[in-house]
């Protein structure tokens, strides 16, 4: 199954909003630097869709704030 995510990273809070189905904006603490927002993004939709964060892969949008994930159920 295939995710839309787009993350702002830097935040003050972590908020996971659902905007459509399987598309959310992902507010996270943690910065974009040395790959530690997506890391948390993975931990993120994996605690969406009850599955391992290892059945969780980025396909799209590594450096950018717009992601495609691809989530193995």
């Amino acid at each position: 199954m295939y995710v839309k995510v787009r993350v702002i990273s830097g935040s003050k809070k972590e908020e996971v909003i659902v905007e459509k189905p399987n598309y959310f904006k992902i507010f996270v603490h943690e910065k974009a630097k040395q790959n530690l927002a997506n890391k948390r993004i993975l931990e993120i939709i994996a605690k969406q869709y009850n599955v391992l964060p290892k059945q969780v892969r980025i396909i799209n949008g590594h450096h950018s704030p717009s992601k495609l994930l691809s989530v193995d159920v």
